[in-house]
C-alpha cells in the first residue's frame, strides 16, 4: 500500500464520493498537493480501509475523492502489546512513533518506580495525547489502517494483571544477579498475545520483576548491547514480529 493514508471518522455508508476536509483535507491539498486521478486510501484507523481516486482539489482543504469500496483488515496474530515505561523528554514520542512504524499493536505507558518523568493530573493527560497523536501520525506515515491503541497509564499492579492474561508475558531484563533467556530463541505463540515490558532507564526494579514475575512473566534480554528504554521496544518488537511470521 503506497498511497498516502488519511483518517476519517467512520466508514459506514461511504460513497462513492467522499469529501475529505478539516486538517485532514488541508494536509491532503495544501501539503501533499494531491492533484485529480491520484490514488488515496481512506481509513479509521481500526482496521476499515477504502481505496480512492481524486477528483478535485478545492480551495486549500477540500479534496474529493471517489471511493471503491471498504475492506477490512483482520487484527493481526499474535497481539504485540507493548509496556512502555515513561522515558524523559520527547523520547517517549520517540518510542511510540518507531515502535508503530514497526508493527506493535498496542502500547501502554507505565510509570514505573524508577522513571524520572511522572504523569500527574493535566500534565499527564497531555503527555498522553501527544503519545496518541504520534501514533496516529505515525501509523500514516507507514501506511497502517490499524493504529496501535495506546491506553491509559498504568501502575505496576495493572501491568501485572496485564501480564497475567497474556499468552506470553515476557520482561526487557539484563542483570548478572538476575536470570534471564534470550528473547531471539523464547518459545512464541502463534496465536493469542504477547506482552512485553520496556523499563525505565534505571531498570525495573527488583520488587517490580518479583511483581511480575508472580504474575507469570519471565526475564528475557536482547543482544550485548544495553539499548535505551526509546529503542529497545522498538527492536524488541522486529525480532517478535519476524519470528512470529508477520513480516513475512
Amino acid at each position: 500500500m503506497t498511497a498516502p493514508v488519511f483518517v476519517v471518522d467512520a466508514l459506514d455508508g461511504i460513497g462513492p464520493e467522499y469529501v475529505l476536509e478539516g486538517p485532514e483535507g488541508r494536509h491532503a491539498v495544501s501539503v501533499k498537493r494531491l492533484r485529480p486521478g491520484e490514488d488515496v486510501v481512506l481509513t479509521d484507523g481500526r482496521g476499515h480501509w477504502a481505496e480512492g481516486v481524486v477528483r478535485a482539489a478545492e480551495g486549500k482543504d477540500r479534496l474529493v475523492v471517489a471511493v471503491e469500496g471498504v475492506s477490512e483488515e483482520p487484527e493481526p496474530e499474535p497481539h504485540i502489546t507493548v509496556v512502555q515505561a515513561l522515558p524523559k523528554g520527547d523520547r517517549g514520542e520517540l518510542a511510540v512513533e518507531t515502535m508503530t512504524e514497526t508493527g506493535v499493536d498496542a502500547i501502554v505507558p507505565w510509570t514505573a518506580s524508577r522513571c524520572i518523568t511522572q504523569w500527574k493530573g493535566e500534565r499527564g493527560q497531555k503527555a498522553l495525547g501527544k503519545w496518541r497523536a504520534t501514533a496516529r501520525e505515525a501509523g500514516k506515515q507507514a501506511r497502517r489502517v490499524r493504529f496501535p491503541e495506546v491506553g491509559d497509564a498504568m501502575s505496576t499492579r495493572q501491568v501485572a494483571a496485564l501480564l497475567a492474561k497474556a499468552d506470553l508475558a515476557a520482561v526487557l531484563h539484563e542483570d548478572r544477579n538476575h536470570p534471564s533467556e534470550p528473547l531471539a530463541t523464547a518459545g512464541l505463540p502463534t496465536t493469542g498475545r504477547i506482552v512485553l515490558v520496556v523499563g525505565p532507564e534505571g531498570g525495573v526494579s527488583p520488587e517490580e520483576l518479583e511483581t511480575f514475575a508472580e504474575a507469570g512473566a519471565k526475564a528475557y534480554r536482547l543482544g550485548r548491547s544495553v539499548l535505551r528504554t526509546s529503542t529497545a521496544g522498538t527492536a524488541a518488537a522486529a525480532l517478535l514480529l519476524g519470528r512470529t511470521g508477520r513480516w513475512s
